[in-house]
């Protein structure tokens, strides 16, 4: 099945995963967004010395376990109902002959849906899981459980096809990190400052980036509320999250080139991509996600419209430095990654070991580094011999990645980059893989918070197979774009 050509028919999960590449540009409705230029693949901010609201003094919320499993069922029950009487989708049909099948360990199986339902799909879907019991009182470690327990429901009692292991490591490990992010970034937008129709719109908006939470706004009595005077007192209005946020955008062309076997095929086409980064990793680091870099990617090629999704959120961290010209930090973060464009395809969750580095090298001139390591969880690798009518094969590996930005008088930008990683294959035609990407970018900024951009790089590809020739393909890029930041 190719995942560049006929698609198949829209499910009603996967129309509701459209609407979260258009959720993340509605962060900016906030009128609180803060802003530093981004560094690199993940960017990270200085330390931010702004007075945080002191949240010790408050009662924990109230934990609603029945409304969370209330609101579980209707994860569970509200796609399966409309693709069962509305769209008449196959995988409905199930019975108790298919539940009982489903619920013996030794019947699962690994699926051939299509790249963009299993690794951004069921991913979002179990962003709502999460958010069931997220969203009504638990934190974030104890809300785990809802991403896995709605997972495993869905794979044993929601489908007639046999449950499927990369389904529930997609849905349960990404609806962790959707879920999470999404959870934060609906209540940072929610306004308590604003009134009136502004003030429904930062409310629509939170709706629409987590819709469990906006619900339970409404439920609570929450959707709405002004706070008045400066103090905070209510937990209410503490919800409405403090943390800095900057934001970039960038508009241009692109062009992907396919370097196979020596001859080269490149594509041209309009993108826009929007970076978000939720915190700073010096303030709070102790906490989950209190750190957050989000980065969406879509454009008009031969591909999905929907060409990247990315996110890093930490999970801990050690400060190891903190003099006025040398800060590190050691973090533990959750990664997942959805790449999709016209020549090349990849997507993976992983858990990965970071040190962050900021010098100041003069007074003038600053330099940041950031390099990581750690597990892939689960990865989907590009194959060209196809298996079981699936043209990616899913393995585990290792990934590590490492980069670096130069700022020369908070005007010219210098910045590169390299990721990597090794894969064996768990589930595809026996092999492994080697995955690299490098890239480096120029940004001046000429205006305000405008800068002009050019940045050059390529993915390249090495397949190593037991019963095909092996292959070694690369994918160099370039981009040009014009850039908006929105500064503090």
């Amino acid at each position: 099945m190719s995942t560049f050509t006929n698609s198949p028919k829209i499910t009603a999960k996967q129309a509701l995963l459209r609407l979260f590449a258009i959720s993340l540009l509605l962060v900016c409705a906030n009128n609180r967004l803060l802003a530093q230029e981004q560094i690199i693949a993940q960017p990270f901010m200085q330390s931010d010395t702004t007075h945080k609201p002191d949240m010790s003094r408050l009662k924990p919320p109230k934990k609603k376990l029945g409304r969370a499993a209330i609101e579980l069922g209707f994860a569970e029950l509200t796609p399966w109902v409309i693709d069962r009487y509305l769209r008449h989708v196959d995988y409905t049909d199930i019975t108790w002959q298919t539940t009982t099948h489903n619920l013996k360990l030794r019947n699962w199986a690994w699926d051939n849906d299509n790249f963009q339902t299993n690794q951004f799909g069921h991913p979002y879907h179990g962003s709502f899981y999460f958010s069931t019991l997220r969203t009504n009182g638990y934190n974030f470690w104890q809300s785990i459980a809802g991403a896995f327990i709605g997972s495993y429901l869905w794979e044993t009692f929601a489908e007639d096809q046999a449950p499927a292991p990369n389904d529930f490591v997609n849905t349960s490990f990404g609806g962790v990190i959707l879920g999470e992010t999404t959870y934060r970034l609906s209540n940072l937008i929610v306004n308590n400052h604003s009134r009136g129709v502004k003030h429904q719109l930062t409310e629509v908006a939170g709706l629409l980036v987590n819709p469990v939470n906006g619900i339970n706004r409404l439920l609570d009595g929450k959707w709405g509320r002004v706070r008045h005077g400066r103090q905070i007192t209510d937990p209410v209005v503490m919800e409405s999250d403090s943390s800095k946020i900057s934001a970039v955008f960038d508009v241009g062309t692109r062009k992907f080139n396919e370097n196979i076997g020596g001859a080269f095929k490149g594509h041209i086409g309009w993108y826009a991509r929007a970076s978000f980064l939720y915190g700073t990793p010096f303030e709070r680091f102790k906490d989950p996600f209190s750190n957050i870099t989000i980065t969406a990617e879509m454009g008009r090629d031969d591909s999905s419209m929907l060409n990247v999704v990315s996110v890093y959120g930490s999970l801990t961290g050690w400060q190891l430095k903190t003099k006025a010209t040398n800060k590190q930090l050691l973090t533990l973060s959750a990664n997942y990654d959805y790449i999709h464009n016209v020549s090349f395809f990849y997507g993976a969750q992983s858990v990965k070991l970071n040190l962050y580095s900021e010098y100041g090298l003069k007074r003038k001139v600053k330099f940041n580094t950031l390099f990581g390591a750690g597990p892939v969880i689960l990865a989907a690798v590009p194959d060209d011999y196809k298996f079981n009518d699936r043209n990616y094969d899913y393995g585990s590996g290792f990934a590590i990645n490492g980069g670096g930005r130069i700022a020369i008088l908070n005007r010219l930008f210098i910045s590169g980059s390299y990721r990597g990683g090794w894969m064996v294959t768990m589930n595809g035609n026996p092999s492994h893989y080697f995955l690299h990407t490098v890239s480096g970018e120029v940004s001046y900024r000429f205006l305000n918070n405008f800068s002009v951009n050019g940045e050059a790089g390529y993915f390249a590809l090495k397949g190593n197979y037991n019963n095909f020739p092996d292959v070694n393909n690369s994918y160099p890029y370039v981009r040009t774009s014009l850039r908006y930041t929105l500064n503090p």
